[in-house]
């Protein structure tokens, strides 16, 4: 399934909520639904920096595929962190630097967290693109 078609599925299942204390609730069932993460990858240099609660972040690169394993201390943003994963995981390192992440602003998620929580997105998002660009450079492409 293509970055753009995972993105419309996450539109689609935000939109059956118009209240945001609903849409809530769905991203903290989101971040119960993430599949759980092994301990030992949750090392201090997996730590997402920039984020409010503590991030792991744990890249893998097979294939030429990146898959990202992630986990917070936080519902909200594990199940924040669980969309980036669902889009931009086992995708080329192309794929990630080049997908736009439009399903942000359509949810209406970056209105409604906290400064401090949509500099954590991003920091996110960021690594996340880090990680691809490190790879892509690793395996001369």
């Amino acid at each position: 399934m293509k970055t753009d078609q995972v993105q419309e599925q996450i539109v689609e299942e935000f939109s059956q909520f118009d209240d945001w204390m609903e849409r809530y609730e769905l991203l903290i069932d989101m971040g119960r639904d993430m599949e759980q993460m092994d301990e030992s990858l949750k090392r201090p240099d997996f730590v997402i920096e920039g984020c409010q609660s503590r991030v792991w972040l744990y890249p893998e690169f097979n294939e030429g595929r990146v898959i990202f394993t992630a986990d917070s201390d936080a519902l909200i943003t594990r199940g924040i962190v669980s969309l980036l994963v669902r889009v931009l995981s086992g995708r080329t390192p192309d794929e990630i630097t080049g997908t736009e992440l439009w399903f942000i602003d359509k949810i209406g998620l970056r209105q409604n967290l906290s400064p401090t929580r949509s500099n954590g997105l991003l920091s996110m998002i960021k690594q996340m693109r880090l990680y691809a660009i490190a790879f892509k450079a690793k395996e001369g492409g």
